[in-house]
């Protein structure tokens, strides 16, 4: 009977005793492991404000762009994806490319934070950053690379101060938030925000990672720890699997008010790209945002898809637009080893094109 249906119960036996020893055997090597570091590009902490923290990225060798680049990345994680570790690191290739970069490390809220909105966002911090990046260099505009919501966030910013921004470079940026298959678009269409928020205040990490496992579930929750298995006697593999671990647990939570706006008016109203969203009683139009602009998707990304990002050229002002397609997903953006090959020179090629 079990041969007529392709099952050995001696094999199936003799690979759960296998797993099972490589597992015992790992763990002695998993509990001597140290807790992996990331953001190890050398950085000058240039400007403060509340949580937030902006950083100027020293690379080898001396920078040759006369512009500077600020890198804005989105609320929901922290920035440190785009420096893991030092041979899969965005921060570390544009530097080595000879661009000038700044970012922006949001920081953690807490209860302070729980009435933070959007536009403290936008015209607050990320404002006083490139005023104090514009004031460093002496430039009337800089260049902005905004990631995932971050690049949502540079977009409206280009809008509303456009002679502060030369160019812009987007990454797996939303802009159609209900893209057909945008699943996590469509997962929220239906919550009430607004009792979510006020009963919960500040949203917690928790809850945002748990959401975007439930992605993937199988995947993200099952598949990738039987893999580690493999891993336990292969210390750098185990120890860069462990550090992404760090990276993906070690989340923010979410300032209340600006995650009620960001839902109802982005996910749930798609204003952006309707033409009816407003920060502080001030229209956002997309058609405003002239500056060049180069817009890099992932085609393989189960987070921003595809049709999401590319939206933006239906939209955007910009008569120099440029759409550049990444063979990966979201996370393998920054941290493949294609990713290293293409995406910072990509970058520079274009910003220097435009010099």
């Amino acid at each position: 009977m079990f041969r007529s249906v392709g099952l050995s119960p001696y094999r199936d036996w003799q690979d759960m005793l296998r797993f099972q020893s490589k597992l015992l055997a790992g763990m002695k090597q998993l509990r001597g492991m140290h807790v992996p570091e990331y953001a190890n590009t050398p950085r000058e902490l240039v400007y403060r404000e509340d949580k937030l923290s902006l950083w100027h990225m020293r690379g080898e060798r001396q920078a040759v762009s006369k512009t500077p680049l600020l890198i804005v990345y989105a609320l929901v994680n922290t920035v440190w994806m785009t420096d893991l570790q030092a041979d899969r690191s965005l921060v570390r290739n544009l530097l080595a490319q000879g661009e000038d970069v700044y970012l922006i490390d949001w920081g953690y809220p807490d209860g302070a934070d729980r009435w933070l909105t959007l536009d403290d966002y936008l015209n607050t911090y990320l404002d006083h950053c490139v005023e104090v990046i514009r004031v460093r260099h002496g430039r009337h505009a800089i260049d902005l690379l905004g990631i995932c919501q971050g690049g949502t966030f540079s977009l409206c910013y280009t809008a509303m101060h456009p002679e502060k921004v030369r160019h812009l470079v987007t990454m797996v940026t939303p802009v159609d938030f209900h893209a057909p298959d945008n699943m996590l678009s469509t997962w929220v269409q239906d919550v009430d925000v607004d009792l979510l928020v006020d009963t919960l205040g500040n949203v917690p990490a928790e809850l945002m990672n748990w959401i975007y496992l439930m992605l993937k579930p199988a995947r993200l929750l099952q598949q990738k720890y039987v893999h580690m298995v493999d891993m336990l006697d292969k210390p750098m593999e185990l120890k860069n699997f462990l550090r992404m671990e760090r990276w993906i647990f070690d989340s923010p939570d979410q300032a209340g008010e600006a995650f009620r706006q960001f839902l109802k008016d982005f996910y749930q109203g798609n204003k952006l790209i309707k033409g009816q969203l407003k920060l502080a009683g001030r229209g956002v139009d997309l058609a405003a945002v002239k500056q060049p602009v180069l817009n890099i998707y992932a085609e393989k990304d189960h987070l921003v898809p595809p049709a999401a990002s590319r939206a933006l050229a239906q939209y955007v002002g910009s008569s120099d637009y440029t759409e550049q397609k990444f063979n990966g997903g979201h996370i393998g953006i920054y941290v493949s080893t294609r990713a290293q090959r293409e995406v910072a020179p990509s970058i520079h090629r274009w910003l220097r094109a435009r010099s």
